[in-house]
């Protein structure tokens, strides 16, 4: 794994003052640079937590995909996929549901309210139950919004990229469905990076496909799929790579991400195939 080591190196050059990788595998970490201890925002990665506490609250019969839920006509699985039309933050809706992608935080903040309230218990207590205790990730807490308000640290995210990889908590089936395109061809305005045509995004999860520029690598096959974050955090899962990179820092996510994101994670798919 020396060679990987080397690759995450390049971490310390990126003007956080702190920042902490890792390369994961299905058996765990393969590598891994700064603090696995160190509490970090997660910002918008905390959405595939919530995501995945959706959809364990849908196998067990608490609520089902296309349910309404939202503005109307909007359902579950659109709040998902951020195709309800709700705006950014707020109660406003902008465009029919199905219609278009509208990166929504109010999207994922009602679907909180109604995991809470169909699981009988405060969401946060719902994300610990469903998500966080089966997967070992104690130190991990929601302090902010369903949407965004997740603190944790690397062995955490890391431990999340490992579920990602190889799922225990929902089957099969849903988590194929939650991996691949929802309402293919709409769309939207990807915060921070720029507008696509089409916007992939499956419930809960970004979707690679073709996108350039991205803040994912060229080398990512289009299957990958994950998020990133503000607070300048992101974890992809490249199932063709059987790989995962879990990326936290304490710089806010602007331009320098992009530019120096997508060439790293070249390098660590580079490195890991040997």
């Amino acid at each position: 794994m020396a060679d990987l080591e080397a690759v995450l190196a390049a971490a310390d050059t990126w003007g956080a003052e702190h920042t902490a990788v890792a390369v994961i595998g299905p058996t765990g970490v393969l590598a891994s640079r700064g603090d696995s201890t160190a509490v970090f925002r997660w910002a918008s990665v905390t959405k595939m937590v919530t995501a995945l506490t959706v959809l364990v609250a849908t196998e067990r019969g608490l609520l089902t995909l296309d349910e309404p839920a939202g503005p109307p006509g909007s359902s579950v699985r659109h709040l998902l996929a951020h195709a309800s039309g709700l705006v950014f933050d707020g109660s406003l809706t902008l465009a029919t549901p199905g219609t278009r992608r509208i990166y929504s935080n109010a999207g994922f903040d009602v679907l909180g309210a109604l995991v809470a309230e169909r699981a009988g218990a405060p969401f946060d207590a719902a994300l610990e139950s469903f998500v966080l205790g089966p997967l070992a990730m104690t130190r991990t807490r929601l302090l902010e919004r369903p949407s965004q308000g997740l603190h944790g640290p690397l062995a955490d995210l890391a431990a999340l990229g490992r579920e990602l990889l190889r799922p225990r908590l929902v089957s099969a089936p849903l988590f194929g469905l939650a991996t691949t395109v929802a309402f293919p061809g709409l769309v939207g305005l990807l915060p921070g990076v720029g507008r696509f045509d089409p916007l992939d995004w499956g419930l809960g999860f970004e979707i690679h496909d073709g996108k350039r520029p991205h803040w994912m690598g060229d080398r990512n096959s289009p299957a990958a799929y994950g998020h990133f974050g503000g607070s300048g955090t992101s974890l992809w899962v490249d199932p063709v790579a059987d790989l995962a990179l879990a990326v936290l820092t304490d710089r806010d996510f602007g331009p320098w991400a992009l530019e120096v994101w997508p060439g790293f994670s070249d390098h660590v798919l580079e490195a890991a195939a040997g």
